[in-house]
């Protein structure tokens, strides 16, 4: 009877939780939400571990040990994750996304090998349940291993590299996961080493399905392998019948997924190239191999006096504004120039920065109004209004390229067209390449002034100039 009881709650714990995920997720979707949405998701993930310790199974002597490795790991994994969470710079938070999701996928692969160790020691399973684990190990395992790879490329500690036919061995390596899951799924007595040979297969598939990618393609990978751990820990929910991890992971997966085409989109590309690793390398266009013409520099006084005096000013923020600190710097100008009567907001491309969000968290971060936050459509439809576009740290969400250059790697890309205003000024502190490695038209255009300079030092040296005036 106890037992029952203590399984009745654990039940009602999950679906606590469950309920807890729905609603965190829905609040995720509005900045003035979003954070007390991250600890109604946080606290529901609390009860559903602690409903597992407490009522999963009676609690006996020969158990406790299991109990404190539990304990254990808790203690050990909370003590990392909030010191990494604490220090981590605004420029680093994709690195430690990919980290994290990495860690999930690992999680989510371990459980298919234990669970298979338990199928090969005497336990039962159906073939369905069968599908399930090794459907969990190859999408855990991909997971995994593509997150360490893109936080090693993010971090740049690895570089870009292709192998000869490399689109073609990720086809085939694919391929060979899917038919040797459909083998073992379909063998009345599956060996332990097709299990080992399928969990190697899929960590150097991932490896090199992330390998070649590249630049402003990140954000569409995070995404992805985001939405692969969503769906690995799915598939654990269902081999332990466990409500909490099956939404958890379904919602993961899902959300994933959807964002993951909305990028694929925003950057112009195709899903099924994501899947086989076929684009984002580096590349140059071919506006690199002429003559680009002179850039024109503007002096901090005379931007300041463009600013002051205009009606409308957008903002296009990029990873430069992220690396230099200058989000609360770019938000006490735009508190100067509202009081001068200057209507100013924020221009954001969907794959701005290293990672999805990474803009819109940035300047939540130094307290933006979030109606300030135009969506690149929006902002491309009043950019003729505009009077002075201020790109800060922003490469190639704003490259002409994209448009009239059919050699760039980045053609086709949706951008903002800050050409479309009357007045253009570039913050940059040279004129290094944007992460896709190519020039950008835009610096050599007659409509843009380049601002050298740190972005933090080069906008307080702005604010110091337009109260001046």
């Amino acid at each position: 009877m106890t037992e029952l009881l203590g399984l009745s709650i654990l039940e009602l714990c999950y679906i606590a939780a469950s309920i807890t995920f729905i609603l965190g997720l829905k609040m995720l979707s509005s900045p003035d939400k979003a954070r007390k949405g991250n600890l109604i998701a946080a606290y529901g993930m609390g009860i559903a571990i602690l409903a597992t310790i407490l009522f999963k199974e009676e609690l006996t002597a020969d158990k406790w040990l299991n109990y404190a490795l539990i304990l254990a790991g808790l203690i050990v994994g909370t003590v990392i994750g909030t010191r990494m969470a604490l220090k981590v710079k605004m420029t680093a938070m994709p690195q430690m996304v990919s980290f994290f999701n990495g860690m999930g996928g690992a999680c989510a692969a371990v459980i298919s090998l234990v669970e298979f160790d338990h199928v090969m020691h005497g336990g039962t399973i159906s073939s369905g349940m069968l599908v399930v684990i090794l459907l969990g190990l190859i999408i855990g395992s991909v997971s995994f291993s593509g997150s360490i790879i893109a936080y090693g490329k993010l971090e740049g500690k690895i570089g870009d590299k292709a192998l000869p036919a490399g689109q073609i061995l990720n086809i085939i390596l694919l391929l060979g996961m899917l038919g040797m899951a459909i083998f073992m799924a379909n063998t009345a007595e599956p060996q332990a080493i097709y299990i080992y040979i399928l969990l190697g297969v899929s960590l150097l598939y991932g490896v090199l399905f992330v390998m070649p990618i590249g630049g402003a393609d990140m954000p569409v990978v995070i995404s992805l392998l985001n939405s692969f751990t969503g769906m690995a820990a799915a598939f654990g929910g269902f081999l332990y019948g466990n409500q909490a991890m099956l939404t958890g992971g379904i919602l993961v997966g899902s959300a994933g997924t959807i964002l993951t085409v909305l990028m694929c989109k925003a950057m112009n590309r195709s899903l099924t190239n994501v899947i086989i690793g076929s684009f984002g390398g580096g590349g140059t266009a071919a506006a690199d191999d002429g003559e680009q013409g002179t850039i024109k520099e503007i002096s901090v006084t005379d931007a300041a006096i463009l600013l002051a005096y205009a009606n409308k000013v957008t903002v296009v923020p990029g990873y430069g504004l992220a690396v230099a600190q200058a989000q609360h710097t770019v938000h006490n100008l735009e508190k100067i120039l509202d009081d001068k009567g200057v209507e100013m907001n924020y221009a954001i491309h969907p794959v701005a920065g290293r990672m999805p969000g990474h803009m819109n968290v940035l300047l939540a971060e130094a307290d933006v109004p979030y109606p300030k936050l135009l969506e690149m459509e929006d902002a491309n439809d009043d950019m003729s209004n505009v009077d002075v576009v201020l790109v800060i740290g922003a490469n190639d969400v704003v490259n002409p390229a994209a448009e009239n250059d059919p050699s760039s790697p980045i053609y086709g890309m949706p951008i903002i067209k800050v050409l479309n205003a009357k007045n253009v000024i570039v913050m940059k502190r040279s004129m290094g390449k944007g992460y896709a490695g190519i020039e950008n038209s835009l610096f050599f255009h007659d409509k843009n002034r380049m601002l050298f300079g740190d972005a933090k030092d080069s906008l307080e040296k702005l604010i110091s100039e337009v109260k001046s005036l």
